[in-house]
Protein backbone atom coordinates (compact mmCIF):
# COMPACT_ATOMS: atom_id res chain seq x y z
CA UNK A 1 0.00 0.00 0.00
CA UNK A 2 2.50 2.53 -0.51
CA UNK A 3 4.36 3.98 -4.09
CA UNK A 4 7.80 4.66 -4.13
CA UNK A 5 8.57 7.91 -6.28
CA UNK A 6 12.02 7.80 -8.02
CA UNK A 7 12.75 3.77 -7.96
CA UNK A 8 10.63 3.86 -11.71
CA UNK A 9 8.16 5.00 -13.94
CA UNK A 10 4.89 5.91 -12.89
CA UNK A 11 2.00 3.71 -14.33
CA UNK A 12 -1.95 4.97 -14.86
CA UNK A 13 -2.47 2.02 -11.95
CA UNK A 14 -0.17 3.83 -9.68
CA UNK A 15 -1.75 7.09 -9.97
CA UNK A 16 -5.36 5.00 -9.05
CA UNK A 17 -3.85 3.31 -6.36
CA UNK A 18 -2.99 6.70 -5.04
CA UNK A 19 -5.73 8.69 -5.45
CA UNK A 20 -8.40 6.61 -4.91
CA UNK A 21 -7.00 3.62 -2.71
CA UNK A 22 -5.46 5.05 -0.25
CA UNK A 23 -1.77 4.06 -0.96
CA UNK A 24 1.17 6.06 0.65
CA UNK A 25 3.98 8.13 -1.36
CA UNK A 26 7.75 7.92 -0.10
CA UNK A 27 10.59 9.60 -2.18
CA UNK A 28 13.76 7.23 -3.00
CA UNK A 29 17.11 8.25 -1.51
CA UNK A 30 18.62 8.61 -5.02
CA UNK A 31 15.79 10.97 -6.03
CA UNK A 32 16.43 12.91 -3.25
CA UNK A 33 20.00 13.26 -3.81
CA UNK A 34 18.86 14.97 -7.42
CA UNK A 35 16.73 17.01 -5.82
CA UNK A 36 19.56 18.41 -3.51
CA UNK A 37 22.16 18.77 -6.67
CA UNK A 38 19.57 21.05 -8.16
CA UNK A 39 18.81 23.08 -5.37
CA UNK A 40 22.63 23.48 -4.78
CA UNK A 41 22.83 24.93 -8.58
CA UNK A 42 20.13 27.23 -8.04
CA UNK A 43 21.73 28.56 -4.99
CA UNK A 44 24.89 29.33 -6.88
CA UNK A 45 23.13 31.45 -9.97
CA UNK A 46 21.48 33.63 -7.24
CA UNK A 47 24.81 34.13 -5.38
CA UNK A 48 26.47 34.96 -8.29
CA UNK A 49 23.54 37.15 -9.64
CA UNK A 50 23.41 35.47 -13.06
CA UNK A 51 20.60 36.17 -15.25
CA UNK A 52 18.28 33.08 -15.21
CA UNK A 53 14.42 33.06 -16.28
CA UNK A 54 12.32 32.82 -13.29
CA UNK A 55 15.28 32.74 -10.87
CA UNK A 56 16.65 36.19 -10.88
CA UNK A 57 14.06 37.36 -13.50
CA UNK A 58 10.24 38.31 -13.46
CA UNK A 59 7.73 35.76 -15.55
CA UNK A 60 5.83 36.30 -18.95
CA UNK A 61 6.40 39.86 -20.22
CA UNK A 62 8.22 40.64 -16.95
CA UNK A 63 11.17 37.68 -18.04
CA UNK A 64 13.64 41.24 -19.00
CA UNK A 65 12.88 42.13 -15.36
CA UNK A 66 15.92 41.51 -13.02
CA UNK A 67 15.36 40.72 -9.18
CA UNK A 68 17.32 40.90 -6.72
CA UNK A 69 18.67 38.17 -4.45
CA UNK A 70 17.08 40.32 -1.51
CA UNK A 71 13.44 39.90 -3.99
CA UNK A 72 13.65 36.26 -5.02
CA UNK A 73 11.38 34.89 -2.21
CA UNK A 74 9.13 37.96 -2.09
CA UNK A 75 8.80 37.29 -6.04
CA UNK A 76 8.15 33.93 -5.22
CA UNK A 77 5.30 34.14 -3.27
CA UNK A 78 3.73 36.98 -4.98
CA UNK A 79 3.57 35.04 -7.99
CA UNK A 80 1.48 32.39 -6.42
CA UNK A 81 -0.87 34.73 -4.98
CA UNK A 82 -1.52 37.01 -8.36
CA UNK A 83 -1.58 33.75 -10.28
CA UNK A 84 -4.53 31.88 -7.99
CA UNK A 85 -6.76 32.80 -10.55
CA UNK A 86 -9.01 29.78 -10.59
CA UNK A 87 -12.76 29.92 -10.89
CA UNK A 88 -15.69 27.64 -10.84
CA UNK A 89 -16.52 24.55 -9.10
CA UNK A 90 -13.82 22.57 -7.57
CA UNK A 91 -11.73 19.11 -8.99
CA UNK A 92 -12.96 15.98 -7.90
CA UNK A 93 -10.52 14.86 -5.04
CA UNK A 94 -9.16 12.48 -6.66
CA UNK A 95 -8.44 14.35 -9.82
CA UNK A 96 -6.73 16.88 -6.49
CA UNK A 97 -4.39 14.12 -5.08
CA UNK A 98 -3.43 12.97 -8.36
CA UNK A 99 -2.17 16.98 -9.16
CA UNK A 100 -0.13 16.47 -6.21
CA UNK A 101 1.35 13.49 -6.74
CA UNK A 102 2.18 14.23 -10.71
CA UNK A 103 3.72 17.44 -9.38
CA UNK A 104 6.00 15.27 -6.62
CA UNK A 105 6.94 13.34 -9.43
CA UNK A 106 8.26 15.97 -11.75
CA UNK A 107 9.97 17.74 -8.37
CA UNK A 108 11.79 14.49 -7.68
CA UNK A 109 13.33 14.05 -10.72
CA UNK A 110 16.25 16.85 -9.58
CA UNK A 111 15.72 19.16 -12.73
CA UNK A 112 13.63 21.59 -10.58
CA UNK A 113 15.59 23.01 -8.38
CA UNK A 114 13.43 23.11 -5.05
CA UNK A 115 14.29 22.58 -1.55
CA UNK A 116 13.46 19.13 0.20
CA UNK A 117 11.02 21.01 2.33
CA UNK A 118 8.98 21.62 -0.11
CA UNK A 119 9.02 17.91 -1.65
CA UNK A 120 8.04 16.95 1.83
CA UNK A 121 4.68 19.33 2.66
CA UNK A 122 3.31 17.83 -0.83
CA UNK A 123 4.28 14.42 0.08
CA UNK A 124 2.86 14.78 3.75
CA UNK A 125 -0.27 16.58 2.32
CA UNK A 126 -0.88 13.46 0.13
CA UNK A 127 -0.06 11.27 2.98
CA UNK A 128 -2.41 12.71 5.76
CA UNK A 129 -5.16 13.35 3.26
CA UNK A 130 -5.22 17.00 3.18
CA UNK A 131 -6.52 17.74 -0.60
CA UNK A 132 -6.82 21.91 -1.68
CA UNK A 133 -9.76 23.47 -3.27
CA UNK A 134 -8.86 24.06 -6.83
CA UNK A 135 -10.97 25.62 -8.87
CA UNK A 136 -11.52 23.27 -12.14
CA UNK A 137 -11.64 26.48 -14.55
CA UNK A 138 -9.09 29.27 -15.34
CA UNK A 139 -6.02 27.46 -17.30
CA UNK A 140 -5.08 28.10 -21.27
CA UNK A 141 -2.64 24.65 -21.08
CA UNK A 142 0.32 26.42 -21.87
CA UNK A 143 2.89 28.44 -19.44
CA UNK A 144 1.33 25.01 -17.24
CA UNK A 145 -1.27 24.98 -15.34
CA UNK A 146 -0.73 28.11 -13.75
CA UNK A 147 -4.15 28.90 -12.27
CA UNK A 148 -5.07 25.95 -10.86
CA UNK A 149 -1.49 24.55 -9.51
CA UNK A 150 -1.27 27.90 -7.33
CA UNK A 151 -4.38 26.97 -6.01
CA UNK A 152 -2.81 24.09 -4.79
CA UNK A 153 0.51 25.98 -3.36
CA UNK A 154 -1.63 28.56 -1.55
CA UNK A 155 -1.85 25.51 0.56
CA UNK A 156 1.09 25.03 1.40
CA UNK A 157 1.72 28.41 2.50
CA UNK A 158 -1.46 28.58 4.39
CA UNK A 159 -3.83 30.47 2.00
CA UNK A 160 -6.61 29.14 0.32
CA UNK A 161 -8.85 26.31 0.97
CA UNK A 162 -8.30 22.92 1.39
CA UNK A 163 -10.57 19.30 2.33
CA UNK A 164 -9.74 17.40 5.47
CA UNK A 165 -11.51 14.64 5.87
CA UNK A 166 -14.25 16.20 3.31
CA UNK A 167 -14.59 19.02 5.23
CA UNK A 168 -13.36 22.36 3.90
CA UNK A 169 -11.20 24.61 5.65
CA UNK A 170 -8.94 27.38 5.67
CA UNK A 171 -5.55 26.46 4.27
CA UNK A 172 -4.14 27.43 7.64
CA UNK A 173 -6.33 25.42 9.73
CA UNK A 174 -6.64 22.46 7.13
CA UNK A 175 -2.39 21.69 7.55
CA UNK A 176 -2.83 22.57 11.46
CA UNK A 177 -5.25 20.08 11.53
CA UNK A 178 -3.64 17.37 9.69
CA UNK A 179 -0.38 18.45 11.45
CA UNK A 180 1.62 19.44 8.26
CA UNK A 181 3.59 22.87 9.18
CA UNK A 182 2.92 25.09 6.46
CA UNK A 183 6.00 26.78 4.64
CA UNK A 184 7.10 29.60 5.96
CA UNK A 185 8.45 31.07 2.46
CA UNK A 186 9.24 30.08 -0.96
CA UNK A 187 12.80 30.25 -1.66
CA UNK A 188 14.00 31.35 -5.68
CA UNK A 189 12.48 29.51 -8.19
CA UNK A 190 10.43 27.39 -6.10
CA UNK A 191 6.82 29.01 -7.07
CA UNK A 192 7.70 28.55 -10.59
CA UNK A 193 9.04 25.12 -10.26
CA UNK A 194 5.54 24.08 -8.76
CA UNK A 195 3.21 25.95 -10.91
CA UNK A 196 4.48 25.61 -14.29
CA UNK A 197 3.72 22.60 -15.73
CA UNK A 198 0.95 20.56 -17.09
CA UNK A 199 -0.07 18.48 -13.92
CA UNK A 200 -3.84 19.70 -13.71
CA UNK A 201 -4.72 18.38 -17.51
CA UNK A 202 -2.78 15.26 -16.96
CA UNK A 203 -4.43 14.48 -13.83
CA UNK A 204 -7.84 14.85 -15.04
CA UNK A 205 -6.99 13.10 -18.14
CA UNK A 206 -5.81 10.40 -16.53
CA UNK A 207 -8.48 9.49 -14.37
CA UNK A 208 -10.61 9.83 -17.54
CA UNK A 209 -8.53 7.97 -19.88
CA UNK A 210 -8.73 5.12 -16.52
CA UNK A 211 -12.58 5.20 -16.54
CA UNK A 212 -13.09 5.05 -20.16
CA UNK A 213 -11.04 1.87 -20.64
CA UNK A 214 -13.13 0.00 -17.93
CA UNK A 215 -16.55 1.89 -19.16
CA UNK A 216 -15.07 -0.16 -22.79
CA UNK A 217 -15.44 -3.52 -20.90
CA UNK A 218 -18.64 -2.60 -19.96
CA UNK A 219 -19.61 -1.63 -23.65
CA UNK A 220 -18.85 -4.75 -24.90
CA UNK A 221 -20.88 -6.41 -22.07
CA UNK A 222 -23.96 -4.21 -23.42
CA UNK A 223 -23.37 -4.88 -26.95
CA UNK A 224 -23.51 -8.87 -26.05
CA UNK A 225 -26.73 -8.49 -24.22
CA UNK A 226 -28.04 -6.94 -27.10
CA UNK A 227 -26.64 -9.39 -29.41
CA UNK A 228 -28.86 -11.87 -27.14
CA UNK A 229 -32.08 -9.54 -27.34
CA UNK A 230 -31.68 -9.83 -30.84
CA UNK A 231 -30.82 -12.59 -31.88
CA UNK A 232 -27.92 -11.88 -33.01
CA UNK A 233 -25.55 -13.64 -35.97
CA UNK A 234 -21.79 -14.54 -34.76
CA UNK A 235 -20.68 -15.24 -37.72
CA UNK A 236 -19.26 -11.68 -37.59
CA UNK A 237 -16.46 -11.99 -34.74
CA UNK A 238 -14.98 -14.97 -36.49
CA UNK A 239 -11.09 -14.60 -35.94
CA UNK A 240 -10.43 -14.86 -39.57
CA UNK A 241 -12.83 -11.96 -40.38
CA UNK A 242 -10.45 -9.69 -38.18
CA UNK A 243 -7.05 -10.84 -38.56
CA UNK A 244 -7.42 -10.32 -42.48
CA UNK A 245 -7.58 -6.46 -41.21
CA UNK A 246 -5.20 -6.51 -38.53
CA UNK A 247 -6.14 -3.99 -35.89
CA UNK A 248 -5.71 -4.97 -32.53
CA UNK A 249 -8.74 -3.71 -30.93
CA UNK A 250 -10.99 -4.77 -33.49
CA UNK A 251 -9.45 -8.20 -33.06
CA UNK A 252 -9.21 -8.19 -28.97
CA UNK A 253 -13.20 -7.05 -29.38
CA UNK A 254 -14.62 -9.90 -31.36
CA UNK A 255 -12.44 -12.46 -29.20
CA UNK A 256 -14.11 -10.81 -26.20
CA UNK A 257 -17.55 -11.59 -27.56
CA UNK A 258 -17.32 -14.63 -28.77
CA UNK A 259 -16.38 -15.87 -25.10
CA UNK A 260 -18.96 -13.78 -23.46
CA UNK A 261 -21.33 -15.34 -25.72
CA UNK A 262 -20.31 -18.96 -25.62
CA UNK A 263 -22.84 -21.22 -25.24
CA UNK A 264 -25.85 -19.21 -26.03
CA UNK A 265 -28.77 -20.13 -27.67
CA UNK A 266 -30.10 -17.04 -28.02
CA UNK A 267 -27.64 -15.76 -30.82
CA UNK A 268 -27.74 -16.99 -34.25
CA UNK A 269 -25.79 -17.75 -37.51
CA UNK A 270 -26.04 -15.93 -41.21
CA UNK A 271 -28.81 -17.48 -43.17
CA UNK A 272 -31.00 -19.16 -40.16
CA UNK A 273 -32.96 -16.25 -38.93
CA UNK A 274 -31.75 -13.67 -41.89
CA UNK A 275 -28.87 -12.82 -44.22
CA UNK A 276 -26.66 -10.19 -42.07
CA UNK A 277 -27.00 -7.93 -39.19
CA UNK A 278 -27.10 -4.10 -39.56
CA UNK A 279 -23.86 -2.69 -38.93
CA UNK A 280 -24.33 -1.50 -34.93
CA UNK A 281 -24.37 -5.48 -34.55
CA UNK A 282 -22.37 -6.65 -37.49
CA UNK A 283 -19.46 -3.94 -37.02
CA UNK A 284 -19.24 -3.93 -33.31
CA UNK A 285 -15.45 -5.28 -32.93
CA UNK A 286 -14.53 -2.34 -35.90
CA UNK A 287 -16.44 -0.12 -33.76
CA UNK A 288 -15.62 -1.04 -30.58
CA UNK A 289 -12.26 -1.66 -31.72
CA UNK A 290 -11.63 2.14 -33.23
CA UNK A 291 -11.96 3.65 -29.86
CA UNK A 292 -9.87 0.58 -27.74
CA UNK A 293 -7.03 1.68 -30.39
CA UNK A 294 -7.56 5.06 -29.75
CA UNK A 295 -7.27 4.70 -25.35
CA UNK A 296 -4.41 2.57 -26.06
CA UNK A 297 -2.71 5.37 -28.01
CA UNK A 298 -4.09 7.85 -24.87
CA UNK A 299 -2.86 5.86 -22.65
CA UNK A 300 0.83 5.93 -23.69
CA UNK A 301 0.55 9.27 -23.68
CA UNK A 302 -0.58 9.65 -20.46
CA UNK A 303 1.80 7.56 -19.15
CA UNK A 304 4.60 9.49 -20.83
CA UNK A 305 3.33 13.03 -19.57
CA UNK A 306 2.90 11.63 -16.27
CA UNK A 307 6.88 10.70 -15.45
CA UNK A 308 7.66 13.37 -17.65
CA UNK A 309 9.70 17.30 -16.54
CA UNK A 310 7.44 20.10 -17.23
CA UNK A 311 8.95 23.31 -15.65
CA UNK A 312 11.05 26.01 -17.40
CA UNK A 313 13.61 26.59 -16.77
CA UNK A 314 15.14 23.33 -16.71
CA UNK A 315 17.96 22.32 -14.66
CA UNK A 316 20.87 20.51 -15.70
CA UNK A 317 22.93 19.64 -12.82
CA UNK A 318 25.53 17.51 -15.26
CA UNK A 319 26.71 20.64 -17.12
CA UNK A 320 25.62 23.07 -14.32
CA UNK A 321 22.93 24.68 -17.20
CA UNK A 322 19.74 26.30 -16.40
CA UNK A 323 17.53 26.46 -20.06
CA UNK A 324 14.60 27.84 -20.65
CA UNK A 325 12.47 26.03 -22.87
CA UNK A 326 8.89 25.25 -23.48
CA UNK A 327 7.85 21.62 -21.82
CA UNK A 328 4.91 23.32 -19.87
CA UNK A 329 3.33 23.63 -23.41
CA UNK A 330 0.13 21.39 -23.05
CA UNK A 331 -0.14 20.53 -26.88
CA UNK A 332 0.96 17.13 -26.55
CA UNK A 333 -1.27 16.63 -24.49
CA UNK A 334 -3.84 18.93 -25.72
CA UNK A 335 -4.74 16.48 -28.82
CA UNK A 336 -4.56 13.19 -27.40
CA UNK A 337 -7.26 14.37 -24.46
CA UNK A 338 -9.48 15.85 -27.54
CA UNK A 339 -8.84 12.50 -29.39
CA UNK A 340 -10.10 10.61 -26.17
CA UNK A 341 -13.47 12.93 -25.54
CA UNK A 342 -14.12 11.42 -29.26
CA UNK A 343 -13.36 7.62 -28.69
CA UNK A 344 -15.68 7.92 -25.75
CA UNK A 345 -18.11 9.62 -27.59
CA UNK A 346 -18.13 7.29 -30.25
CA UNK A 347 -19.01 4.60 -27.64
CA UNK A 348 -22.19 6.24 -26.53
CA UNK A 349 -23.34 6.98 -30.11
CA UNK A 350 -23.28 3.42 -30.97
CA UNK A 351 -24.47 2.48 -27.91
CA UNK A 352 -27.59 4.53 -28.42
CA UNK A 353 -28.03 3.14 -31.59
CA UNK A 354 -28.46 -0.07 -30.21
CA UNK A 355 -31.07 1.23 -27.85
CA UNK A 356 -33.11 2.67 -30.19
CA UNK A 357 -32.77 -1.13 -32.25
CA UNK A 358 -34.46 -2.87 -29.17
CA UNK A 359 -37.14 -0.41 -28.40
CA UNK A 360 -38.32 -0.34 -32.36
CA UNK A 361 -40.88 -2.53 -32.97
CA UNK A 362 -39.85 -2.47 -36.57
CA UNK A 363 -36.55 -3.20 -35.80
CA UNK A 364 -36.28 -5.17 -32.63
CA UNK A 365 -36.93 -9.13 -34.10
CA UNK A 366 -40.93 -9.35 -32.82
CA UNK A 367 -40.20 -7.54 -29.39
CA UNK A 368 -42.94 -5.62 -28.34
CA UNK A 369 -43.15 -1.74 -29.07
CA UNK A 370 -40.50 -0.21 -26.46
CA UNK A 371 -40.19 -3.04 -24.55
CA UNK A 372 -43.10 -3.13 -22.64
CA UNK A 373 -46.23 -5.44 -22.70
CA UNK A 374 -49.49 -4.09 -22.47
CA UNK A 375 -48.23 -0.79 -24.65
CA UNK A 376 -50.47 2.49 -25.00
CA UNK A 377 -51.44 2.09 -20.84
CA UNK A 378 -47.64 1.84 -20.81
CA UNK A 379 -44.75 3.63 -22.14
CA UNK A 380 -42.14 1.55 -21.33
CA UNK A 381 -38.56 2.04 -22.66
CA UNK A 382 -39.82 4.92 -24.86
CA UNK A 383 -37.96 7.69 -23.12
CA UNK A 384 -35.29 6.11 -22.30
CA UNK A 385 -33.57 6.20 -26.17
CA UNK A 386 -34.85 9.74 -25.82
CA UNK A 387 -32.88 10.56 -22.98
CA UNK A 388 -29.83 8.52 -24.63
CA UNK A 389 -30.35 10.90 -27.80
CA UNK A 390 -30.26 13.56 -25.89
CA UNK A 391 -27.00 12.27 -24.11
CA UNK A 392 -25.65 11.67 -27.00
CA UNK A 393 -26.21 14.83 -28.79
CA UNK A 394 -24.95 16.92 -26.40
CA UNK A 395 -21.49 14.88 -26.56
CA UNK A 396 -21.23 15.56 -30.28
CA UNK A 397 -21.23 19.80 -28.70
CA UNK A 398 -18.61 18.51 -26.45
CA UNK A 399 -16.46 16.68 -28.92
CA UNK A 400 -15.33 19.38 -30.82
CA UNK A 401 -11.81 19.53 -29.62
CA UNK A 402 -10.32 22.01 -27.95
CA UNK A 403 -6.93 22.41 -28.89
CA UNK A 404 -7.60 23.93 -32.41
CA UNK A 405 -8.27 26.93 -30.47
CA UNK A 406 -5.62 29.61 -29.42
CA UNK A 407 -5.95 33.05 -27.75
CA UNK A 408 -2.56 34.83 -26.93
CA UNK A 409 -1.21 35.90 -23.26
CA UNK A 410 1.04 37.71 -21.46
CA UNK A 411 1.27 40.74 -24.13
CA UNK A 412 1.88 37.94 -27.25
CA UNK A 413 5.20 36.65 -25.24
CA UNK A 414 2.51 33.86 -24.56
CA UNK A 415 1.20 33.28 -27.98
CA UNK A 416 0.42 30.08 -28.53
CA UNK A 417 -1.89 28.07 -26.29
CA UNK A 418 -3.14 24.25 -25.95
CA UNK A 419 -6.48 24.71 -23.94
CA UNK A 420 -5.27 20.94 -23.62
CA UNK A 421 -6.85 21.59 -19.26
CA UNK A 422 -10.43 22.22 -21.25
CA UNK A 423 -10.03 19.09 -23.25
CA UNK A 424 -9.30 16.69 -20.65
CA UNK A 425 -12.31 18.44 -18.83
CA UNK A 426 -14.91 17.99 -21.74
CA UNK A 427 -13.74 14.40 -22.09
CA UNK A 428 -14.62 13.89 -18.43
CA UNK A 429 -18.19 15.40 -19.25
CA UNK A 430 -18.40 12.91 -21.88
CA UNK A 431 -17.52 10.13 -20.05
CA UNK A 432 -20.08 10.90 -17.57
CA UNK A 433 -23.07 11.02 -20.27
CA UNK A 434 -21.46 8.00 -22.15
CA UNK A 435 -21.68 5.74 -19.00
CA UNK A 436 -25.26 6.52 -18.33
CA UNK A 437 -25.63 5.82 -21.91
CA UNK A 438 -24.42 2.36 -22.03
CA UNK A 439 -26.48 1.85 -18.66
CA UNK A 440 -29.57 2.15 -20.24
CA UNK A 441 -27.98 -0.11 -23.16
CA UNK A 442 -27.66 -2.61 -20.45
CA UNK A 443 -30.81 -2.38 -18.59
CA UNK A 444 -32.42 -2.52 -22.40
CA UNK A 445 -31.46 -5.47 -22.89
CA UNK A 446 -31.81 -7.26 -19.94
CA UNK A 447 -35.31 -6.10 -20.60
CA UNK A 448 -35.40 -7.36 -23.85
CA UNK A 449 -34.24 -11.15 -22.75
CA UNK A 450 -37.29 -10.93 -20.25
CA UNK A 451 -39.54 -10.70 -23.16
CA UNK A 452 -38.45 -13.74 -25.25
CA UNK A 453 -41.12 -16.25 -25.69
CA UNK A 454 -38.61 -19.39 -26.14
CA UNK A 455 -34.86 -20.12 -26.19
CA UNK A 456 -33.44 -17.95 -23.08
CA UNK A 457 -30.63 -19.80 -22.85
CA UNK A 458 -27.69 -17.03 -22.67
CA UNK A 459 -23.90 -16.91 -23.38
CA UNK A 460 -21.72 -17.78 -20.22
CA UNK A 461 -20.68 -14.42 -19.93
CA UNK A 462 -24.14 -12.67 -20.61
CA UNK A 463 -25.60 -14.96 -18.15
CA UNK A 464 -23.15 -13.56 -15.44
CA UNK A 465 -24.19 -9.56 -16.35
CA UNK A 466 -27.79 -10.81 -16.37
CA UNK A 467 -28.17 -12.00 -13.26
CA UNK A 468 -25.77 -9.19 -11.54
CA UNK A 469 -28.26 -6.40 -13.39
CA UNK A 470 -31.25 -8.24 -12.11
CA UNK A 471 -30.44 -8.71 -8.75
CA UNK A 472 -30.62 -4.40 -8.44
CA UNK A 473 -33.36 -3.77 -10.62
CA UNK A 474 -36.50 -5.96 -11.45
CA UNK A 475 -38.38 -6.75 -14.60
CA UNK A 476 -40.37 -3.85 -15.75
CA UNK A 477 -43.81 -5.13 -15.97
CA UNK A 478 -45.66 -1.93 -16.35
CA UNK A 479 -44.73 2.08 -16.04
CA UNK A 480 -42.70 2.59 -13.00
CA UNK A 481 -40.09 5.76 -12.00
CA UNK A 482 -37.38 4.86 -14.78
CA UNK A 483 -34.48 7.16 -13.81
CA UNK A 484 -34.28 4.80 -10.82
CA UNK A 485 -33.62 2.16 -13.08
CA UNK A 486 -30.50 3.57 -15.18
CA UNK A 487 -29.01 5.10 -11.82
CA UNK A 488 -28.81 1.61 -10.14
CA UNK A 489 -27.06 0.04 -12.96
CA UNK A 490 -24.78 2.97 -13.37
CA UNK A 491 -24.34 2.81 -9.81
CA UNK A 492 -23.28 -0.78 -11.05
CA UNK A 493 -20.96 0.16 -13.48
CA UNK A 494 -19.23 2.58 -11.05
CA UNK A 495 -18.58 -0.34 -8.46
CA UNK A 496 -17.23 -2.85 -11.72
CA UNK A 497 -19.86 -4.98 -10.47
CA UNK A 498 -20.81 -6.74 -13.74
CA UNK A 499 -17.10 -6.55 -15.58
CA UNK A 500 -15.69 -8.32 -12.31
CA UNK A 501 -18.38 -11.12 -12.29
CA UNK A 502 -18.36 -11.34 -15.92
CA UNK A 503 -14.17 -11.93 -16.04
CA UNK A 504 -14.73 -14.80 -13.10
CA UNK A 505 -16.54 -17.13 -15.65
CA UNK A 506 -14.28 -16.07 -18.98
CA UNK A 507 -11.65 -14.50 -17.92
CA UNK A 508 -10.13 -11.00 -18.23
CA UNK A 509 -11.89 -8.79 -20.78
CA UNK A 510 -9.45 -7.83 -23.54
CA UNK A 511 -9.04 -3.92 -24.29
Amino acid sequence: MRLVIGDRRLTLEDLINVTRKGYKVEISKEAYKKVAEARELVDRYVKEKKVSYGITTGFGKFSDTVISEEQTGLLQKNLIMSHSCGVGNPLPVDMAKGIILLRVVNLSKGHSGVRKIVLDTLVDMLNKDITPFIPEKGSLGASGDLAPLSHMVLVMLGMGKAYVNGELLDGAEAMEKAGVPVLEELSSKEGLALINGTQVMTSIGAHVTYDAINLMKHLDIAGALTMEALNGITCAFDPRVHEVRGHQGQIRTAENFRNILKESKCTTKQGKMRTQDPYTLRCIPQIHGASKDALEYIREKVEIEMDAVTDNPIIFCDTDDVISGGNFHGQPMALPFDFLGIAISEMANVSERRIERLVNPHLNCGLPAFLVENGGVNSGFMIVQYSAASLVSENKVLAHPASVDSIPSSANQEDHVSMGTIAARKAGEILKNARKVIAMEILSACQGIDLKKVNKVLGIGTEKAYTVVRESVSYYDKDRVMNLDINAVEELIERNSIVENVEKVIGELKI
